[in-house]
């Protein structure tokens, strides 16, 4: 009951918030701004997410220790869970224990979100995403603020269950060349579990792209990019990217020691082959450490719903 109480009144301040936001001039929290990020926005933001944190997904985190108590890094994450995202929201929640909400941390966020969802869009501008843009990336590190990218988009968010401990990038270099140009250590973070929250069956983008191609128009008129089929709640079954309420599955999160390149500068980061070279050691880096952490938490985790995926793997 203790847990639920607070859990209501910390969502009641949630609802709060985005109300505010949601009624804000369309010209303003549309993510263009460093300075829309608050801080007191965020601290009352924290009760809810320490409620998801302990009481809900019951997080296991480590390699805190290897970010610096100052000064910029480029968090480079995995996607996973769909569009509610819930390890992006935990790591949120270890960095503001760790560092407060006052040392500027920023998030690069899809620009649709903004059409599709402006309400949460424009409350995510509070917390610190920013448009998903180069200009809006170097503005962010030439302040000297950390900047957290998950270069595989929608996709790597709804990749099939069967597929939830790869590493997934889609071949998206840019944010190799963004941390060549400005000298920036890139600080991997990886999860086990987030893609448990709802069992991702298969992507039907392939087929929907077809329709397009004969003249279905997109939904909305955007391009979804991705159009998964998964079991999760509150629908049972869904059909396309649709927000959803996570399964209560364990989350642990890792950050992995700094990478750091042997050359930097406009003429590395303007180089292909150097850069292609950068790109395949962070992706493997983060493929050899997830497979560690996969190991570790299998080793410990007793059988229980979704623990056991052979049932799901043998249809996929």
């Amino acid at each position: 009951m203790p847990s639920l109480l607070r859990f209501i009144s910390a969502f009641n301040t949630f609802c709060n918030l985005l109300t505010r936001a949601t009624l804000a001039p369309s010209t303003s929290l549309n993510g263009w701004s460093l300075d829309d990020r608050d801080p007191q926005v965020i601290q009352q933001l924290l009760p809810l997410l320490d409620w998801f944190y302990h009481d809900y997904f019951h997080v296991q985190t480590s390699g805190w220790e290897h970010i610096p108590a100052t000064g910029r890094v480029l968090l480079i994450g995995s996607h996973n869970g769909g569009m509610v995202a819930p390890d992006l929201y935990m790591v949120m929640h270890d960095w503001y224990q760790r560092f407060g909400v006052e040392r500027p941390a920023y998030a690069l966020m899809n620009p649709t979100i903004w059409r599709l969802l402006p309400g949460l869009a424009r409350l995510g501008t509070q917390v610190g995403t920013l448009r998903a843009h180069p200009k809006m990336a170097l503005a962010a590190l030439q302040r000297d603020a950390s900047l957290l990218i998950y270069p595989g988009g929608a996709q790597d968010l709804f990749r099939p269950y069967t597929e939830r401990h790869k590493i997934h990038f889609q071949g998206r270099h840019g944010f190799i060349k963004l941390a060549l140009e400005t000298e920036t250590p890139i600080v991997p973070l990886i999860s086990h579990g987030a893609h448990e929250t709802l069992i991702i069956l298969a992507d039907l983008y392939p087929q929907l792209q077809q329709l397009h191609q004969l003249g279905m128009p997109w939904p909305f008129g955007i391009d979804p990019e991705v159009w998964p089929i998964y079991l999760g709640l509150p629908w049972g079954i869904a059909i396309g990217p649709l927000p959803n309420i996570p399964f209560p599955v364990q989350i642990h999160t890792r950050v992995c020691p700094p990478i750091v390149f042997e050359r930097y500068g406009d003429e590395a980061a303007h180089d292909p082959d150097y850069v292609h070279e950068c790109y395949e050691t962070v992706r493997n880096t983060m493929q050899s450490e997830l497979d560690k952490l996969t190991q570790e938490v299998s080793s410990t985790k007793k059988p229980g719903i979704f623990r056991d995926s052979r049932f799901l793997e043998s249809r996929s």
